[in-house]
Order: C-alpha cells, then structure tokens, then sequence
C-alpha cells in the first residue's frame, strides 16, 4: 500500500496542540476533516512531533497510507480547504516502510525573545523587557550539548519510556533587539525547550547560578519545568531525514 508523507506548516495560536483530541481545535483533527471532505473517506494520520498548543511550525510532518494513489492536485485542493493559519507543503510518495516520526533524524527548535512593545512580533515571541547578561546564557545554552536525561525539563505526566535526548547544536544568537535561541536534537520531550529558555533565562537575570544549572542538566538536583517559556516565542524550524526518505522527499519536491 502506498506511504505519503505529508509536509505541514502552521501558526499554533489558536490550536490547542499537535495531536487530535477531543472537543479541541487540533493541527491533527484539522486536516483529518479536510481530507475526510475531499476524499470521501477518513485517512488516518501518524504524526512526526508533538508541538504543544500555541507553538508553531515552519516545518512538521504526517505519514498515511492510501490504498489509491492520488490523483488530481491534492496540495492546492487541501490548502484551498484548509483554515488561514494551517498550509500543506508538500505531499511525497515514500517507501511503504518510512515512519515520519521514527525515521526522522534530528529536530530543530527556534525561540524568540525581543524587548520592546512591537505589535508584528506579538504572539511570534516572548515579549522580556528586562536586561540579560547573553554571555552566561550562551555558557548556559553550551552545556545543554550532549545526551542527557532531560526528565528535571519536561512536563509531569509525561509518558515515555527514557528521558534521554542527544542535543547536537544549543545556542543564543542576537539579533535587532531580540535574542534567538536555537537547539537541534534527535527527540525532545513535552515542554523540554519552553523550559530550558525559562531556565536560562532565569540565569540571565542573576536569579539561577551555572553551578545549579550544571546539577539540573546532569539530573542531580531541581526541575526546570515550572520555568515554562510562553508557548508562542516557539517554532519547529525543521524536520530532518536521511538517506531514502530524503531522497523521495527532495524528488518529490523537484516534481513541483
């Protein structure tokens, strides 16, 4: 039976997460209805990554299977149905056993913080008006590299088998008057960014020492999860694949 991927992008404003639920407007339970209207069927959607309600996407992914291959142009059909702040991409045939959600290689996260009052960056960022010191930010950001059990960094209740998440690159760079912080992984757990920016933040502000940090980085002591950063400075900047499912993406993406 033939696999597709499903590329998406979406402002989280006013969804309530990633993943379908009941009685809640979801990213998910969006685009089930639509495929529902324009194919006469329900098509079930397995999804890449779990974005909380209120963060955004650049670039997220579904997988489903079909057993028709699709015909006409799915793309502009389902972005003509499909609500204002949701956009489908792209839609790639891939092979039968490639799992948006396993097979994905890395994650990458942006989160903006800016200083002044400015209305085009509201509810893209978290408005934080009071000075930081960056230097201890980024030395706080550089010992986030590395793999480590992040369960003093997720939400409570959380369901996962380990806490553990390689992160490859943890960084602040400055900008016209915001600061962005970047941090690419293989997984990431339910809240685990939201609160390492509140964590680092803290830090910034002299109210949180490196030596504690270090401690809570190393699973020693404390939980970062009651610093949870506005969901709305967040982004899912990228989606990262390798070999074949990198290739049916990339020529599926040359077809257009």
């Amino acid at each position: 039976m033939p696999r597709y991927f499903i590329e998406v992008s979406y402002i989280g404003t006013a969804f309530s997460g990633f993943q379908v639920q009941k009685r809640v407007r979801t990213v998910q339970g969006e685009l089930e209805r639509v495929l529902a209207v324009y194919t006469k069927e329900h098509i079930g959607l397995t999804g890449s990554s779990r974005t909380d309600g209120g963060v955004h996407a650049r670039q997220n992914y579904f997988h489903f299977d079909r057993s028709e291959e699709l015909q006409g142009d799915w793309l502009y059909n389902l972005n003509a149905m499909l609500p204002q702040d949701l956009a489908v991409r792209e839609i790639c045939q891939v092979p039968a056993q490639a799992h948006c959600r396993f097979d994905a290689v890395s994650r990458e996260y942006d989160y903006m913080l800016y200083g002044r009052k400015d209305p085009f960056r509201m509810g893209r960022g978290w408005q934080y008006p009071f000075p930081l010191k960056l230097e201890l930010m980024q030395e706080a950001a550089q010992m986030v590299v590395g793999q480590h059990d992040f369960r003093g960094f997720c939400k409570r209740g959380v369901q996962v088998k380990d806490f553990v998440c390689k992160v490859e690159e943890s960084e602040w760079v400055r900008g016209d008057d915001q600061l962005n912080y970047r941090i690419r992984g293989n997984r990431f757990l339910r809240g685990m960014v939201r609160s390492l920016v509140g964590g680092m933040v803290r830090i910034g502000r002299g109210q949180l020492e490196l030596n504690e940090w270090k401690e809570m980085i190393e699973g020693n002591s404390g939980s970062a999860a009651k610093w949870l950063a506005p969901a709305e400075g967040l982004v899912l900047n990228r989606v990262r694949y390798d070999g074949q499912i990198a290739n049916f993406l990339e020529k599926g993406k040359r077809r257009r």
